[in-house]
């Protein structure tokens, strides 16, 4: 017999994303709840009309409100996905499959990222594993704000699915670097937090190697344009990061 399966996503004004991942697990869940942090455009009305119940909470911080949506589901079985994320074909027929046994407390699967219309397959970015489907209550959200991470409790195995989890990231390069001016005061001020420093010589020598990482190391050159683009703005991101938690230091000594 196969087990009910709620999925759960948290959004903030996806109107353009949310009807595609609600619609990759059409005929698969038994459930879909969307937690909304108060969306100003059409991302409710697009969850709703697709079936999905739609759950208001203000943000919590990226670990906070994914642990949050996993309490509003019903069923013991979760998938957890970003608004941006949808399934493959084959990473469909994988979930039907082991929704039938579900003998592991936990499955991961590889996920494959769009940016600016690309698939990306190196660079560090594939195959980005993510664990997202999971039995409620054998693990939690865990990680450092924005960088969240599904864990189980230890002892707790997990399984592979075949396919791919479809990452729609940026639709330009623009809003890549908004993201990075965003997230990187979210991370310095964790950082800052855990009682991790910064200094120039660190700032300089993490932007070099981060960037080295991403192009040589990794083949993002394979990649082509996007590969140099997203290893720059990675660099990018690094230099940020920790030259905000350096601001922070100064501010705060």
């Amino acid at each position: 017999m196969m087990k009910d399966l709620s999925v759960v996503i948290i959004t903030l004004n996806e109107e353009r994303n949310i009807g595609r991942c609600i619609e990759s697990v059409s005929g698969l869940a038994k459930e879909v709840v969307v937690v909304d942090s108060l969306s100003t455009d059409r991302t409710k009305a697009i969850a709703e009309a697709a079936g999905a119940r739609v759950v208001d909470q203000p943000f919590l911080g990226h670990i906070e409100q994914k642990n949050f949506a996993i309490e509003q589901a019903s069923h013991e079985v979760i998938l957890s996905l970003d608004a941006d994320e949808a399934l493959s074909t084959e990473l469909k027929s994988s979930i039907e499959k082991v929704l039938r046994r579900f003998d592991q407390d936990g499955y991961t699967m590889n996920r494959l990222t769009n940016f600016c219309g690309k698939w990306i397959r190196h660079g560090g970015w594939y195959p980005d594993t993510k664990l997202r489907l999971f039995r409620k209550g054998q693990g939690a959200w865990t990680g450092t704000n924005p960088h969240d991470r599904y864990a189980l409790k230890s002892g707790l195995k997990s399984g592979k699915l075949k396919g791919d989890l479809l990452h729609y990231s940026f639709y330009s390069v623009e809003e890549h670097l908004v993201q990075i001016e965003k997230f990187s005061a979210i991370s310095s001020e964790a950082k800052y937090k855990e009682g991790i420093r910064s200094n120039w010589p660190k700032i300089l020598i993490k932007t070099a190697a981060k960037f080295a990482k991403a192009y040589v190391i990794k083949l993002g050159f394979l990649d082509g344009y996007y590969g140099w683009v997203i290893a720059k703005n990675s660099a990018f991101a690094t230099y940020l990061r920790y030259r905000k938690l350096l601001d922070l230091q100064s501010k705060k000594a």
